[in-house]
C-alpha cells in the first residue's frame, strides 16, 4: 500500500522547526518528501504544503499523531493499494 500524507503548515516561522523534528524522529518511514510554498524576490509565504510518501502503515499512524500536536497543521491523507 502507497501513503500519500499533504500536510498543510501554517505560521512557518513559528512551526518549522517542532516539524522538522517530528521528521527526523519518522524519518526511516518517510520514502519522499516534496515541500511547496510561494516565494517572492523579498519573502517567503507563511504557509507551506509538503506531500509525504510514507510506509508502514503502523508507525504512519504514530507519525500522523505526532504531526497532529502541531498547532496550526493540517493534515490529509491519500491511500492507494
Amino acid at each position: 500500500m502507497t501513503t500519500i500524507m499533504g500536510v498543510r503548515l501554517d505560521n512557518r516561522t513559528q512551526t518549522a522547526m517542532e516539524f522538522q523534528k517530528i521528521l527526523t524522529h519518522f524519518g526511516c518511514i518517510i520514502k519522499t518528501r516534496l515541500g511547496l510554498h510561494d516565494v517572492s524576490d523579498n519573502k517567503c509565504a507563511p504557509h507551506g504544503i509538503i506531500l509525504l510518501e510514507v510506509i508502514n502503515d503502523e508507525e504512519a499512524k504514530d507519525f500522523e499523531k505526532e504531526l497532529l500536536t502541531i498547532e496550526g497543521i493540517e493534515l490529509q491523507t491519500m491511500k492507494f493499494v
